[in-house]
């Protein structure tokens, strides 16, 4: 069994008071532990956006995660409890950090229609 985890905590933000629907004080750890190349627990999930069964996109913690492979379907979700499994090949897990584009785009428009 391989064990790939890591955990990451959201103690640094800057920026608004709410990230992905929650308020900063109930920001939750984010931890993948990636088990075979074949399941995958996620916690620290905000949202998520899209699946099928060659792509998972998630809104987690530490920003967008893209999970790609074959025959992926997410088996268990609970946002309530910010956890995702996720089932089948995994080929590539994959960061990008939207929320610092989003943030300056807002504050843009804040300062256009002041």
């Amino acid at each position: 069994m391989e064990d790939l985890s890591g955990i990451y905590n959201n103690s640094g933000n800057n920026g608004s008071n709410r990230v992905g629907g929650y308020n900063k004080t109930q920001l939750r750890a984010h931890k993948i532990v990636l088990n075979g190349r074949k399941t995958c627990t996620i916690t620290g999930v905000n949202d998520v956006l899209s699946f099928d069964i060659n792509e998972v996109l998630l809104e987690t913690e530490q920003g967008m995660l893209m999970i790609k492979g074959t025959e992926l379907h997410v088996s268990r979700l609970s946002l309530d409890k910010g956890e995702v499994d996720v089932d089948g090949s995994v080929d590539s897990l994959t960061y990008s950090d939207t929320t610092g584009a989003r943030e300056k785009t807002e504050s843009f428009f804040s300062r256009l229609f002041q």
